[in-house]
Formats: structure tokens, sequence, C-alpha cells
């Protein structure tokens, strides 16, 4: 059975499942769904605890095996913990876990807490991660995308007690509190902590969270892309600054800019040769979140355009390998923010109005 995070909590004061499987790469949300789950089986009397630790091919399967099928000698329930942190158990591993999985159905002493990294599609459709939704629970952590980030906020100081202003002012002061905490989820929870140690329940102004919050903001090319794709001039700026900080290669950052423009000149070359839009985006392997901005961007994009960023792409290739070019910067982010915001000035670009017939 498959669980939305949202629901958890409600699920856990009904009642416990004997298999739980978390899988995600948020630490903060997979640490507290997984203390979640440890405080409701405690409640319920599984007072003693065992752990494993997958790592590497000679793991010993046949002790998890034994820890789930067994009872306790100190405890008459006992909760049983695995993680296997590269999300691929295995050939062996398959077969445990779908006995794992089958044993736990009916077995009131054992609780079995499974926790995965993000997975991907294929891993979801094999057969040891369905034994584990069919005779288990499991609940897919994701990160908190920008957008709703302010939202997530506000619902973390709401539960001590505080608030923003109402209207504009408390917007512009979750926004605020975003960009700072921004790819950083644990620390944005310890930023919120912080305000309840430093301020009393009740309305926070944007004065006091400019004052205490910290910029733990940290940033990844595969955002930045994001970002570019979306017009979002103002955080792209922001997201190349911290990236240069943070002592990011010049050239991966090139790559994820020149690999983006490249993609979207290939697909509009193919959908003018009549190539369908959806067929042309697999051909090009762009798919998820990635293929509803190529959707969203496309029609802005002439192939003018597109041969200037290509070009544009191909000059700043020389400059981060050491080669001057006529009228670019010869430092090396200088030349990737130039080329960053012609592309996020194309994707904000008003689409083109229709041809009268």
């Amino acid at each position: 059975m498959q669980l939305a995070p949202g629901q958890l909590n409600s699920h856990l004061h009904k009642g416990l499942q004997s298999l739980y499987t978390l899988h995600g790469d948020e630490p903060l949300l997979v640490q507290e769904a997984a203390d979640a789950i440890r405080s409701a089986a405690r409640a319920q009397g599984f007072d003693e605890r065992s752990s494993h630790t997958v790592a590497g091919a000679r793991f010993d399967w046949s002790e998890v095996l034994a820890a789930g099928g067994s009872l306790s000698l100190f405890a008459e329930r006992q909760m049983l913990e695995l993680r296997i942190p590269s999300g691929k158990p295995g050939k062996d591993g398959s077969e445990a876990i779908q006995q794992l999985a089958a044993q736990s159905r009916g077995n009131d002493s054992t609780l079995t807490l499974i926790m995965l990294p993000r997975l991907d599609k294929v891993v979801k459709g094999s057969a040891w991660f369905g034994a584990l939704e069919s005779f288990g629970v499991t609940v897919q952590l994701e990160a908190v995308e920008r957008q709703a980030l302010p939202q997530w906020i506000a619902q973390r100081l709401a539960l001590q007690g505080q608030r923003v202003a109402g209207g504009e002012e408390g917007q512009r002061a979750l926004q605020f509190f975003a960009d700072r905490v921004e790819g950083n989820l644990l620390a944005a929870h310890q930023e919120v902590q912080k305000l309840a140690l430093l301020f009393a329940p009740g309305e926070l102004s944007f004065d006091q969270i400019e004052s205490a919050v910290l910029n733990v903001a940290r940033y990844d090319v595969f955002k930045l892309s994001e970002a570019v794709l979306a017009g979002q001039a103002l955080r792209v700026q922001r997201m190349l600054e911290g990236l240069q900080a943070e002592g990011e290669a010049e050239v991966l950052v090139h790559y994820t800019l020149s690999e983006d423009i490249r993609a979207l000149k290939r697909v509009k070359t193919a959908v003018g040769l009549g190539r369908p839009l959806p067929l042309a985006l697999r051909e090009q392997r762009v798919w998820g979140a990635r293929e509803r901005q190529f959707e969203r961007v496309l029609p802005r994009l002439s192939e003018q355009a597109l041969s200037a960023l290509l070009l544009a792409a191909h000059r700043v290739d020389g400059i981060v390998k050491g080669l001057k070019q006529d009228d670019w910067p010869a430092d090396n982010w200088q030349a990737l923010q130039r080329l960053a915001m012609m592309l996020c000035r194309e994707c904000r670009a008003p689409l083109a109005a229709p041809r009268a017939r």
C-alpha cells in the first residue's frame, strides 16, 4: 500500500502495520518519518530494536531473515530496521526482501522498517519492491521544490506557534526565507527552530526574519537548469554566485547550460521537420519536469535564437578552457553568467502572436 507523507501520522494513530518502507533522498523527511514510526512502535510495546545496513555484495541476508522471523529473547515485540543506501539489494537481496515481506504478514511480534534512497522507475517495477508494496506500507519522501518551500516554511512556523504577517509583507518574508535556505532542507528546519528560540510565539516581522535567518542555501547544476528554463533571472544570478562560492567546476556548469541549448535546438528542428513534439522529446531523453519546461519554452524560441545560443555556448566552451573570445568576458563565471542570462531571457520571451488565416 502506498501512503502519502502527509497521511503517515494519521495512519500511525489508527494502528501499525508490520512492514514499512521509506524511500527518498531528503534526509530530514526520511528521518522524521522514521522517528514517527519508531515512536508509534515504542508506544505499542516494540521495546527492542536491531539495525542492519546493506554494504557490499557479501552482505549476510540470512541474519536479517533470522531477525525478522524470530522472537526476541528480551522483549515480547521487536523492531527490525534495514538500510539499503544503494537502493539495489542484488539478486540475493531481492529474494531475501521478498521472503522478509511475505513473512511479515500476520507477524505481530516484529515491525520491519526498510529505508531506501530515491528510486527510479525500473527499481519501482522490480519484484522485490512490488513485494514491499503488496505486504506493507511504502512512503515516498520527495524533496521540497523551490516553489513549495515558502508554504513548507509557513507550516513549520505554525507548528511552533509562529506566523508571518498577512498580505504582501508576509509573502516577501517567506520568499526571503526560502531564498536563504533553498536546497538545504535540514538547515531550513534548523533556521525555523532558531526563530522559536529567538522570538515569542505570534507574528514575525520581515525585519526579524531578515536579521535571524542565515544564508545556508545549497545549489546544484540541475536546479540551475530548472531556473534558467523557467526564466527566473534573479534566482539564476543567485544560484551562479552560490555555485561559484561552493567551488563548483565551471566546466560542469557550462555542460549543463549547453546541453539544454543543444537539446532545445534538436527538438525544435525535429518538430519543424514534422516530428510530433512528444516523440521528439522522448528521442532526446527529455521527460518529467524537464519535459514540461521544454513544452513551455519551445514556442518562445526561434531557430535564429537557438542558433545564436549555440554559437554563444561554443564560445563559452573555449573561455572555460582558457581561450579568449572577442566581445566576451575573460572571466569564466562572468561568461557563464552571460550565457545563462541569454538563455533565461529567451525562455521568458513573449509567445509569438498566431498568424491570421
